[in-house]
């Protein structure tokens, strides 16, 4: 049996890739008013959307316990796994990565953890590629080295219509918050070095959503490249900042997907979020 890949259900991969690649999914919690679900099995993004509108309403998130992770590395090399490469979302942004490698040091040095350094399609994009190696029988340090070189290669970029939920969250400091949503501009934010970073400030919801076309179309570079475009709530606003990108890519552009966020960037994005994850193929 090849190498098995885990992830996170941040990745919020396509479901149109459903039965295409190998992958075990450890799942994130969700709290909303004291009540927990796991995300995409017991809570959807549209109950937290819902939740955030309310005046009184307590939403936020915890990492899978170590245990869970245990028990996913082990039942994958009980039935016969060389060894696990699991990647997950930025460790400066949850405890899921450090919840993995305590189950990694526990479970033995069949193990290896990867931090991506970003959420969503961006790890998402890693852990489709790292299966890709595991598909081809690649070893377990090839897969690992695959799943690093292609978190490198993503660019993640997102539009949201308030900083209010990140800094509630402590996603992001509240310096930049204050400085993000000044004279009610709206921020266009980007995961630098696995943290969330104020990236421009544009005047209009329009402009934001012109200006993350523009910076997708530069972090693409002169070769081929994958889009994922995220939205919560926002299918058309998705679909139109996808065809404004392939577009401008023209024929450099290989696969494009649009995904709903899921329950737990919801939670700490808000309302109103559009994202762009680029994955520059060389």
């Amino acid at each position: 049996m090849p190498v098995a890949v885990v992830t996170d259900s941040t990745a919020y991969l396509p479901a149109e890739l459903g039965g295409s690649y190998e992958l075990t999914v450890v799942p994130l919690t969700v709290v909303i008013n004291g009540s927990d679900g796991l995300e995409g099995l017991e809570i959807q993004p549209a109950e937290v959307a819902r939740a955030l509108g309310g005046r009184r309403a307590a939403v936020s998130t915890s990492r899978p316990a170590p245990s869970q992770f245990v028990a996913a590395y082990r039942q994958l090399l009980d039935a016969g796994a060389d060894g696990v490469v699991s990647i997950h979302l930025s460790a400066k942004l949850s405890g899921t990565f450090e919840a993995a490698s305590l189950a990694a040091l526990e479970v033995g040095p069949r193990v290896e953890v990867v931090d991506s350094g970003t959420a969503g399609m961006g790890l998402g994009f890693a852990a489709l590629a790292a299966a890709a190696a595991a598909r081809e029988g690649q070893d377990l340090a090839s897969v690992r080295r695959v799943a690093v070189e292609h978190a490198d290669r993503v660019s993640t970029l997102f539009y949201v219509d308030t900083l209010e939920f990140l800094r509630r969250g402590g996603r992001i400091g509240a310096a930049s918050a204050l400085l993000g949503t000044a004279l009610a501009v709206k921020p266009i934010l980007y995961m630098a070095d696995g943290a969330i970073v104020v990236k421009d400030r544009v005047r209009t919801a329009g402009r934001a959503l012109a200006k993350l076309v523009d910076l997708a179309v530069e972090a693409s570079g002169d070769g081929e490249a994958d889009i994922a475009v995220h939205h919560l709530e926002q299918p058309d606003r998705a679909a139109a900042l996808a065809d404004a990108i392939t577009m401008r890519l023209g024929d450099r552009l290989r696969d494009c997907y649009i995904t709903e966020v899921g329950a737990v960037v919801a939670a700490h994005v808000g309302p109103g979020l559009a994202g762009v994850v680029v994955h520059r193929r060389g």
